[in-house]
């Protein structure tokens, strides 16, 4: 079984993914837990000149796209496919999808060209499930700032304005509504305990876990809830982007 977790930069997935491995690990699962850009000693290079490097702001997209590639395609050969060839549970932090978000919604590349370079890269591997915890661009960015204040990694990618933020959020809701089958979306607004609770009910139907409690009661407020709806796995499945 292969899960990654998809959201904007502060919506809580390294927290999530933890909690979650623990979790599975607890109810008998092998679980590997890997990360993109990273992952493996030739990834982790490459994350440096993406993500820490200060000076990088100059750095065009297309290089962008293509050292992410770079480091996905060590990871799925080196990491991802064994394990799961193995009979294991992968998650990951970010996979495909945060490509064509970033890269395609966000600086606006060619989404049928980063098909090819994606498809390229994995050898067509796709995850099982993606969960995608949904948060504001707004807030996320706030979670963020708070963070790095406390010593969390910095991103080069914080540094990217507002709307940059908003297009890549769109770019996901796009992408959910062309593989509803793949994604399941997670209201991450909301405390780190409801938000695992919610991560955990909606894996029940894939991973044979235990039923999870009801959520508690949520206190009244003038948005609208998100709904997370889990769903039988299918396979194998192509994307659907075009």
């Amino acid at each position: 079984m292969f899960i990654t977790f998809e959201g904007m930069d502060g919506s809580g997935k390294t927290t999530q993914i933890v909690q979650l491995t623990d979790y599975l690990r607890q109810n008998g699962h092998r679980v590997l837990t890997t990360r993109e850009p990273g992952g493996t000693a030739i990834g982790d290079q490459v994350r440096k000149i993406l993500l820490d490097n200060k000076e990088g702001e100059d750095m065009h997209p297309r290089a962008e796209l293509l050292l992410f590639c770079a480091s996905r395609a060590q990871l799925v050969g080196e990491v991802i496919t064994p394990y799961l060839e193995s009979g294991g549970v992968v998650i990951c932090d970010r996979f495909i999808d945060s490509t064509y978000a970033y890269q395609g919604y966000g600086h606006g590349l060619n989404l049928e060209s980063l098909r090819h370079i994606i498809t390229f890269a994995t050898g067509g591997l796709l995850p099982d499930v993606t969960l995608f915890l949904d948060i504001s661009p707004r807030k996320a960015l706030e979670r963020r700032a708070k963070a790095t204040l406390f010593g969390d990694e910095y991103n080069r990618l914080d540094d990217m304005e507002m709307p940059f933020h908003e297009r890549v959020y769109a770019g996901y809701k796009d992408l959910i509504l062309a593989q509803p089958d793949r994604f399941i979306v997670i209201d991450a607004d909301a405390t780190p305990d409801v938000v695992q609770l919610r991560i955990r009910t909606a894996l029940v139907p894939y991973l044979n876990l235990p039923t999870q409690p009801s959520e508690p009661p949520r206190a009244p407020k003038s948005s609208s809830k998100q709904k997370t709806a889990p769903m039988k796995k299918k396979s194998p499945r192509k994307d659907n982007l075009s």
